[in-house]
């Protein structure tokens, strides 16, 4: 089996040697590099490689929002998870509009922070749609009128079937569920998911949920 290739991004060295005891420990991770700052991240990436990024926030000269900003209009991107102290926050939530896969909490289980780098390895997010909504309503209140504007807009671009697929991903809906409600298989529903990334030039299933939640489409089907 091959290793998961991890990059550890923190301005604190305690945390650093931290991650990299309990994360080194597992015989399906490598750490591959460290970084004391955003700014370093890049360089890093381009000579170690890795699959994974687990990045720190707050950092003094490059924060981690900047880092994942700039790591996520790679063509080769790693997937991004970012560290933070906070359950709800501004920088996170905007952090998953950059991209990042989810979040853990600094105080986290290592078996729990070890499991969500596996998850994002497999191309799973960190965090349900459903942890994500909370989030937002909670540091963002409702969308402004223009970011629903440009919301609904860029939701147009989705014919019926894929607008049913991006709302359904939005109210934390997984695949088998999506099919069994919108009577398709399986596979149907992950092409749809597939052209949704593609068509909306989003990342993942968090960013579909962030999309649809800026467009008020889960609002419009609420209970349904």
């Amino acid at each position: 089996m091959t290793a998961i290739r991890l990059l550890l991004v923190d301005d604190d060295p305690l945390v650093r040697a931290g991650l990299s005891f309990m994360m080194g420990g597992a015989d399906d991770v490598e750490i591959v590099g460290e970084a004391a700052d955003g700014g370093e991240v890049e360089a890093l990436v381009d000579r170690t490689r890795p699959d994974v990024v687990l990045m720190d926030i707050r950092m003094p000269t490059v924060d981690g929002l900047a880092a994942t900003e700039t790591l996520r209009r790679r063509e080769d991107a790693p997937q991004v998870v970012v560290l933070t102290t906070f359950h709800a926050d501004e920088q996170v939530l905007r952090a998953l509009r950059a991209g990042a896969a989810g979040f853990v909490l600094k105080d986290t289980p290592p078996a729990e922070i070890l499991a969500a780098v596996r998850r994002v390895a497999a191309g799973d997010p960190v965090l349900s749609p459903a942890v994500t909504r909370r989030l937002m309503e909670h540091v963002a209140g409702t969308a402004a009128d223009t970011r629903r504007t440009r919301a609904r807009e860029r939701i147009a671009a989705l014919n019926d079937r894929e607008r049913e697929v991006a709302v359904a991903v939005g109210r934390g809906l997984a695949n088998a569920e999506i099919a069994a409600r919108l009577f398709m298989s399986v596979a149907t529903v992950k092409t749809h998911v597939s052209r949704i990334l593609a068509k909306l030039d989003l990342n993942n299933r968090v960013q579909i949920a962030l999309l649809a939640h800026d467009a008020g489409l889960l609002e419009d089907t609420e209970g349904g």
